[in-house]
């Protein structure tokens, strides 16, 4: 005799199952929370990691979503004209969602390096991708690339450029990543975050920071970037930092910055992942080492959120290849407990982990200056103008 089980009705099948959409942009959103413990960090401390790697093409699929579709509602963006964006790979991938989502053909800008992998991707996916041949002797591999997203745009006059580094629309598409957070952990005391074009940074931690006054930002650069006033110097690592300024960086918000080195961010990506299961790239390393310092110098209690943004793929051929990392001397680095301390990032020229807890905009000085400058420049006009009036009066 055959037992037979009967089945169980639909209604009592009670196990999560993962979301299901009729597209690939409605996957985007939602992504999971990983506690980063031993032996990782210290026994006893550690951090939640928000998985951004869980979305499609990574965190960029937000920002790239929100701007298209913000575009398209006020008129700027209309039905079919092309998208032309510069891109280190995370927001073209992002860009290729929002082309095919709203039906918009998508060229991307970038340099020689981003990865193979990479480009293949983008591809697959149906964007065109420009590749600058060099940098620019003063904005480096970003200038460039921007330079020739000006020259596309100057030959078709319908396409429209998101301008991330600027674009208001990116900081705006990260509340819901933001809001996230607050009913995945409840309370939040520390957030870490890298900072590129400063959209994700600015935009998950001004609205936590209104759920949570007390809040400690935490921000993440490379060596050799400008946006916290170091020196432009030459960057292997790509995802975070920037040989320009963008306006989008929320300066007044961080209450700290630190600085980490390739090998450094090599070191905890790889250990994340023989550790955790769970690791990704440039940023994710370099944002995962700055968090486990954090969980060990705060109170045990303390709930640490850190965004890494996306995960290991990518970096098959870089960070988590032997060769690579051999011949760009990143292997066997171990960083060390504490970051190094300087007061002011105009103190020295930072080659490994540093950390700053004077935070200021390096283009404020400069437009305060240009600003007095302007304002003297008007008296001293407005002065002889008088003086030349007294003298032909009678």
């Amino acid at each position: 005799m055959t037992s037979v089980t009967s089945p169980c009705p639909p209604a009592g099948l009670l196990a999560a199952t993962a979301p299901s959409a009729r597209t690939a942009a409605g996957l985007v959103g939602n992504t999971p929370l990983l506690w980063v413990g031993e032996p990782f960090a210290d026994p006893g401390r550690g951090f939640w990691a928000k998985l951004e790697g869980a979305n499609p093409g990574g965190i960029k699929d937000r920002t790239a979503l929100h701007m298209v579709q913000a575009a398209r509602g006020r008129g700027e963006l209309l039905p079919g004209a092309p998208i032309v964006e510069s891109t280190s790979g995370t927001l073209g991938l992002g860009l290729a969602l929002a082309g095919s989502t709203f039906g918009h053909p998508v060229d991307v800008v970038t340099d020689p390096g981003m990865e193979p992998m990479m480009t293949s991707l983008l591809q697959a996916y149906g964007a065109t991708v420009h590749v600058v041949s060099r940098p620019h002797p003063v904005g480096g591999w970003q200038r460039a690339r921007r330079d020739k997203v000006a020259e596309l745009l100057a030959v078709r006059p319908d396409a429209w450029c998101p301008d991330q580094y600027n674009n208001p629309d990116n900081v705006a598409a990260y509340r819901t990543l933001a809001h996230e957070l607050v009913a995945q952990l409840g309370r939040i005391d520390a957030l870490v975050v890298s900072v590129g074009t400063g959209g994700h940074s600015a935009g998950v931690g001004s609205v936590l920071r209104d759920f949570f006054p007390g809040l400690r930002v935490v921000g993440v650069d490379t060596t050799g970037s400008t946006i916290f006033g170091q020196p432009a110097g030459t960057r292997l690592m790509r995802g975070l930092g920037s040989s320009i300024h963008p306006r989008n960086v929320a300066y007044d918000l961080f209450d700290e910055v630190h600085w980490v080195a390739a090998p450094e961010a090599v070191w905890a990506a790889r250990t994340l992942a023989r550790c955790h299961y769970a690791t990704g790239g440039w940023s994710v390393g370099a944002v995962a080492l700055t968090a486990r310092w954090l969980a060990a110098t705060l109170p045990a209690e303390a709930r640490i959120a850190a965004v890494f943004p996306d995960g290991p793929q990518r970096y098959a051929g870089t960070v988590f290849c032997d060769t690579y990392c051999r011949e760009h001397g990143l292997l066997h680095h171990a960083p060390p407990v504490a970051p190094h301390e300087i007061a002011h990032p105009g103190e020295l020229t930072v080659t490994s982990w540093s950390r700053c807890t004077t935070v200021v905009d390096p283009l404020a000085d400069i437009e305060a200056e240009l600003t007095a400058a302007t304002a003297a420049t008007t008296a001293t006009a407005t002065a002889t103008a008088a003086a030349d009036l007294r003298a032909v009066r009678p």
